[in-house]
């Protein structure tokens, strides 16, 4: 009787003259859900798609203002990596601090302003080739200083995103974590498939006429991308709540001599204290050997594109070449979210990273003993391929591991110091190709790269055995087996009273 009562109270409530509140319908709150998404993608896209352009298209650009050579690329990345690394932690620090919108718009304002300045430098060089050597490395000296801006501010919108907003929306709720981080992963890969093959095929018909294009889509997207992030910050109220009740803003601001340098030994301080806590978190295993895999030029790169454009690719078959590899990576985000739903993502990731292993040992073994170059550059192609795959499915099965285990008010510093160690291993990824200069050498920074997988391999495996106890249920191994042995016995059986009758 009192549930009846509680009904029919509910209902008369619901058909009073007032309407009822548009937070007790289901449906609205499903259009409220579906909005936010839609919105956070197309920021996302965005965001996305002009990094990659712009990322792929500054190596064509450097490739055709200096050719036949991988040192003035590698030279761009090396600087730009290292800004990375450095100023990361400090990035992290920001993140954790401040407000979540105002954390992602200086992003997007920022990276739009360096990228835009950047393709005027670009097309200077390639209209006005013959101009003296001193100013043409003085500009790539001053296009490398940009890039370190785009890179941090492209960390900055990264972390804040993925790895702050995406669980803040999910609301502790699993599969739709796993629903976010697989959309998210699909539409970095699609702008990594798209993005590039747009610019080379532009690249192929004109240089300035790509640069140009770069620069007008990255002008065009900031104010929808800056309005739809806005959006999604405004309708999801979670994330307006603030994170430990800090704040940037409530810093008192003074200029005293003796008040900057005790900011200054505060902020090494804190840094020092980020590291350690992420040395010694319990998700340390799956992130370090994420960032370890950064650690590679088995990744249609820079490295990987201006090796093959010297072995006789044009920039069209790369073009392709990238377009296939892309396909094989979007097979990861839907197949990745079905294994974890099965067997979790702890063995999803253990499943993935040896399938990585096994591709790029068969390709490198090619690559090594083929004797004519582009038989051994396909083989490598091919097992570069096969293996990415391996590579995104265990890259979506850490990311949900570390997204569970890190708390809220650090997943900003804990990011960007694996966003630091990603950009300190693929750093080391540019050294060996600025060792290793010439062509004829790739085959060196190809072992090295096949060597880190290995050994995140190896570590992941260690997260595995501490995490689980084992590697691989031996005890269901031997439960099978005896299992089989007494079905055979009994099929034995059943054969020897046959043959009594």
């Amino acid at each position: 009787m009192a549930s009846t009562r509680v009904t029919s109270n509910h209902s008369s409530q619901c058909s009073s003259p007032a309407p009822c509140p548009a937070s007790d319908s289901p449906s609205t709150n499903s259009r409220l859900q579906a909005a936010v998404k839609r919105r956070l993608f197309v920021s996302h896209a965005l965001s996305t798609w002009n990094s990659r352009v712009f990322e792929f298209g500054a190596v064509l650009y450097l490739a055709s203002v200096f050719p036949n050579t991988l040192m003035p690329l590698s030279i761009y990345a090396l600087i730009r990596g290292v800004s990375a690394v450095v100023c990361s932690p400090l990035i992290g620090t920001y993140i954790d601090a401040t407000n979540r919108l105002d954390v992602v718009r200086l992003s997007i304002v920022i990276q739009r302003l360096v990228v835009s300045v950047s393709c005027l430098g670009f097309w200077f060089l390639i209209t006005r080739r013959s101009i003296p050597p001193f100013w043409k490395f003085g500009l790539l000296a001053f296009l490398s200083a940009l890039a370190c801006v785009e890179k941090l501010s492209s960390i900055m919108n990264l972390v804040a995103v993925e790895r702050d907003w995406v669980v803040v929306i999910a609301e502790g709720h699993e599969p739709t974590l796993r629903e976010l981080n697989s959309q998210m992963r699909r539409i970095d890969l699609i702008c990594k498939l798209a993005g590039p093959f747009f610019i080379a095929v532009l690249d192929g018909i004109s240089t300035e006429i790509a640069i140009i294009t770069n620069l007008a889509l990255n002008v065009a997207s900031i104010l929808v991308e800056y309005y739809a992030i806005a959006k999604v910050y405004n309708t999801t109220p979670a994330l307006q709540e603030p994170r430990n009740g800090r704040n940037a803003s409530s810093v008192t601001e003074t200029n005293s001599p003796q008040i900057t340098l005790q900011r200054c030994k505060s902020g090494i301080l804190a840094v020092a204290r980020q590291i350690r806590a992420y040395l010694t978190h319990k998700a340390i295993l799956p992130s370090f050997a994420g960032a370890l895999l950064y650690f590679t030029v088995l990744s249609f790169n820079g490295q990987m594109v201006t090796y093959l454009l010297a072995t006789g690719y044009s920039s069209l078959h790369i073009g392709i070449m990238r377009t296939v590899s892309v396909a094989f990576e979007l097979s990861a985000t839907w197949l990745t979210p079905l294994l974890m739903s099965r067997i979790g993502p702890i063995r999803t990731g253990i499943w993935f990273i040896n399938w990585q292993i096994a591709c790029l040992a068969f390709g490198a073994c090619i690559f090594t003993t083929a004797s004519s170059p582009i038989f051994s550059s396909a083989g490598l192609v091919g097992g570069t391929i096969l293996s990415r795959i391996g590579l995104w499915g265990f890259d979506l099965s850490s990311q949900i591991i570390v997204q569970e285990d890190v708390e809220a008010d650090t997943r900003g510093s804990f990011s960007t110091l694996e966003a630091s160690a990603q950009n300190f291993f693929e750093l080391c990824s540019f050294v060996t190709t600025i060792v290793f200069s010439r062509p004829d050498q790739f085959q060196w920074p190809v072992l090295m790269s096949c060597t880190a997988v290995f050994m995140a391999g190896g570590l992941y495996a260690t997260f595995v055995r501490q995490r689980r106890g084992h590697l691989i249920h031996f005890s269901k191994c031997m439960d099978l087996k005896e299992r089989r042995k007494r079905l055979s016995g009994f099929g034995y059986a059943r054969l020897s009273q046959a043959a009594d009758v």
